[in-house]
């Protein structure tokens, strides 16, 4: 099968064990993701989640629902001012280790990966937006930090 680029669709951001949470999903059906595998995934949420340590309390997901059976739950914080901390979770993909095919089963398994090819391009617009809103100007600006998402379209390039 041909390689597609999937929709992207940007939910607004929520708070979670008090840090405030920057949303990406990812899918091919139209429809969006299934409420039940949202629940699920943002449920499994703050195990992910590192400890304060005084950087502004910021993080994004990207939620993925695969085309089989597998849901995938990236979740990047940003740490020690300016590092991307990394923690996942899988949810119906048995070779990652999930119990089942269940895709509201979300598991961490710990495996070195930070994404697809599905998964990454908010990680580069994360990254000029951390620097352009916080890092850059003489005061930091969380909330337009959070204001400023990769528009919703597909995964592929931008113009």
């Amino acid at each position: 099968m041909p390689f597609r680029e999937k929709l992207l669709t940007v939910p607004p951001p929520i708070e979670v064990a008090g840090r405030r949470v920057k949303r990406y999903h990812v899918t091919a059906d139209p429809a969006g993701i299934e409420p039940e595998v949202e629940k699920a995934a943002y449920a499994i949420l703050p195990e992910l989640l590192p400890e304060p340590d005084g950087t502004p309390p910021a993080t994004f997901v990207v939620l993925h629902r695969g085309g089989d059976d597998g849901a995938y739950l990236n979740a990047y914080s940003w740490v020690w001012d300016n590092v991307l901390h990394f923690r996942g979770a899988a949810a119906g993909q048995p070779v990652l280790g999930c119990p089942d095919r269940d895709p509201t089963r979300f598991i961490t398994p710990d495996l070195p990966w930070i994404g697809c090819v599905w998964e990454l391009p908010p990680v580069l617009h994360e990254r000029d937006a951390w620097v352009r809103h916080l890092l850059a100007p003489e005061v930091p600006d969380l909330d337009a930090y959070l204001a400023d998402s990769l528009p919703e379209g597909t995964t592929g390039d931008r113009p």
